[in-house]
């Protein structure tokens, strides 16, 4: 299978699993960010290895294209991490290895997978008003 087609592949299994499970954006983030850091750190070892560098749309989280909302209320961010359903993560987390691996996906463009999901829930705990909404599902566009 071309690289395209894997990627294809992942982004519609999780989008499928996250609305299934009705995923919060909370625990999605968790996720995310854990897949995007460590292919980050590989993919860099890997280009200083070679004398190479990451292009930054591999390196760096992609800018929002939303204003983030500022509140004035706080709230325990260790009480709502207490909070999330770790077997949930684990399914999506398994989801993400396990077609990574059977669509024998670069990691690069698994990352570029990721980053697009990165910026997606980023967009949305930028709007975060409240630790309720932490546990919203997680919406996804239509075009996503």
């Amino acid at each position: 299978m071309n690289p395209a087609e894997g990627m294809v592949v992942l982004q519609e299994r999780m989008v499928n699993l996250v609305n299934q499970l009705s995923m919060p954006v909370l625990e999605c983030s968790l996720v995310i960010g854990r897949w995007t850091n460590k292919m980050t750190i590989h993919l860099t070892k890997l280009a200083q290895t070679n004398q190479e560098t990451l292009t930054p749309l591999l390196s760096n989280p992609w800018d929002l294209d939303v204003e983030p909302v500022k509140t004035e209320v706080e709230f325990d961010l260790e009480k709502a991490l207490s909070l999330v359903d770790h077997d949930r993560m684990d399914i999506l987390d398994t989801l993400v290895r396990v077609t990574i691996e059977e669509q024998e996906l670069p990691l690069a463009d698994g990352l570029l997978v990721l980053r697009s999901w990165e910026k997606l829930v980023r967009e949305q705990l930028s709007q975060v008003k409240g630790p309720g909404q932490l546990f919203s599902p997680t919406d996804i566009p239509e075009d996503f």
